[in-house]
């Protein structure tokens, strides 16, 4: 857990903040001037060299350790923000996971369980206890939950449960905007088209990026760095009027 010298008044929890989108959404904050908490897992150099990174361009960068699929740990991780850095501004669920490709009657049980922990309740656990903040320090804040392109398609022959677990986020993110923009807080969700990330590697195909190319009506995957100005400018005061929706950042799909 550390911090750099330089503070702003806004700050913003990426969770899943070592690599991927996570990592490129860490850095998009501190361009745009966010102080940031990064969230991890199990990849501290990694985590620890983006912070470095955010360090670079003088902004606040803390890192905290917390399965998102584990309650006490982001009870825990809440905690250590409440107590080190102060008044959150925004929450970005962004921690997920997909299990290994494949059809959906092969896939373990524990594996739709773990998904569904992470990707759905645990974005949701982070959520409440980003309201909690919000609510202790007099915060307009905003959540951005970050979906796939997948609740649309539903990954047949790929990953169906983990299809499934996004649709469940973005009923959630509908559901919760409403719920709580009488206190001026935004909910937002940002649904990703495949990206250039390690996710295809750990999901076990790490050249589904070139099968999967030619279905997009770009030709290409995204950039993780495209899809976090996205997911920064939903998170942002440009967005202001936006809350209640999922935008498709998809290449046109």
């Amino acid at each position: 857990m550390t911090k750099s010298e330089h503070h702003r008044s806004d700050t913003l929890l990426i969770t899943g903040a070592s690599r991927g989108i996570g990592a490129a959404t860490a850095m998009a904050a501190a361009r745009a001037g966010y102080g940031v908490v990064l969230n991890y897992s199990r990849h501290r150099d990694a985590v620890e060299a983006v912070a470095d990174q955010i360090r670079g361009l003088r902004r606040t960068a803390y890192t905290i350790q917390a399965d998102i699929g584990c309650t006490k740990e982001i009870g825990r991780m809440f905690a250590f923000i409440e107590d080190r850095v102060g008044p959150l501004h925004g929450l970005i669920n962004n921690a997920g996971i997909t299990g290994p490709i494949g059809p959906f009657e092969k896939t373990e049980e524990a594996i739709i369980e773990q998904v569904f922990r992470v990707n759905v309740l645990g974005a949701m656990q982070c959520a409440r206890e980003a309201l909690a903040s919000f609510s202790r320090h007099g915060v307009r804040g905003v959540i951005v939950n970050i979906s796939s392109i997948a609740a649309r398609t539903g990954s047949p022959g790929e990953y169906v449960h983990y299809a499934a677990s996004k649709a469940a986020l973005e009923a959630f993110t509908a559901g919760l905007a409403k719920e709580v923009a009488p206190q001026g807080i935004r909910v937002c969700g940002l649904a990703p088209g495949s990206t250039l990330t390690e996710i295809h590697a750990t999901a076990g195909e790490p050249d589904r990026p070139a099968r999967i190319a030619p279905r997009i009506p770009l030709g290409r995957l995204a950039e993780p760095a495209e899809i976090a100005e996205a997911i920064i400018w939903l998170a942002s005061p440009a967005a202001s009027y936006v809350t209640g929706t999922t935008l498709v950042c998809a290449g046109g799909l």
